[in-house]
């Protein structure tokens, strides 16, 4: 499966305050869910103010905290999780390219962000400057279209989204290289393992204390619901789509245990909506790639 990423004190507040929608959490919860992961208090307080001063997170006029506009786009993204399959179309055989060679280098910052954006949406190089994915994501106009990809990578922060185009037919050669792009048999099997994972833990996690379930749910948890957000979302015949709603139905029911192990930590917060903009209500603790997203 996806290794578990130990948390940073940034993720660990983007994690925890995207399980919340509209409300907002005060310190004194962020630093009991901290204490379980060995962060202390002083480190997650420093975190919480640099977080507030690049706009991912806001605070409230109670002095409570939730997830601020400059990280709505990448949580929608990241909460999209158990809708996975709802974004996948039928393969015609076509292509979406992107031409990020006529991008120009820009700085740090914009290449990261561009590299995000495309591996959110499962594209690999196919030559310099052009990268490919199969024409199957639903959205836009037409299944498999262009629209729809270029929104999501407009709001993951890839400029000139304009330069995705679709590519109705590629030489053999080149068709067949676009497929190598992607290893099927090690997807696959990274499915099972994953999905093996999550259920063994799902065997023993009632039977754990509270502070070490919790714990076992976050990391597990979160693994599989990155891998899943990061899954490239190929069509067959590249890779047997039964596979991956199998372990999407695995994380769906370990993410159910994981509210349980959770559910006193949330009840700890005030059920009460926030005055920052208005979110959408999230997964558990443990469910957002936000350490691999945000490169933490």
């Amino acid at each position: 499966m996806s290794r578990p990423v130990e948390p940073t004190p940034r993720s660990l507040i983007l994690d925890l305050l995207s399980t919340l929608g509209r409300r907002a959490a005060p310190v004194r919860a962020l630093v009991e869910a901290a204490g379980l992961f060995g962060i202390r208090e002083n480190s997650l307080r420093v975190a919480l103010v640099r977080l507030v001063a690049d706009g991912l997170v806001e605070r409230d006029r109670r002095g409570e905290y939730g997830l601020g506009a400059a990280a709505q786009a990448l949580n929608r993204e990241i909460r999209s999780w158990r809708r996975l399959e709802e974004r996948v179309a039928r393969w015609s055989g076509d292509w979406l390219a992107a031409h990020t060679a006529a991008l120009g280098g820009g700085s740090a910052r914009e290449r990261r962000l561009r590299a995000r954006a495309l591996r959110f949406l499962g594209f690999r190089p196919l030559a310099p400057g052009l990268e490919l994915r199969p024409a199957n994501l639903a959205g836009g106009s037409v299944a498999g279209g262009s629209e729809g990809v270029r929104e999501r990578l407009a709001g993951l922060g890839l400029q000139a989204p304009g330069l995705v185009f679709r590519i109705a037919e590629l030489d053999p050669e080149g068709d067949a290289r676009a497929r190598a792009l992607w290893d099927g048999r090690a997807l696959v099997k990274s499915y099972r393992a994953t999905r093996a994972t999550l259920e063994k833990s799902a065997r023993r996690l009632a039977e754990r204390p509270v502070a070490a379930a919790r714990v076992e749910s976050f990391r597990l948890g979160g693994a599989a619901i990155r891998q899943l957000v990061l899954d490239p979302l190929l069509p067959e015949p590249i890779v047997p789509a039964a596979e991956r709603r199998a372990l999407l139905e695995a994380a769906r029911r370990y993410d159910r245990l994981g509210r349980a192990v959770w559910a006193g930590w949330l009840e700890g917060i005030v059920d009460e909506p926030r005055d920052c903009p208005a979110g959408v209500r999230g997964p558990r603790p443990g469910a957002d790639p936000w350490a691999a997203a945000q490169g933490a």
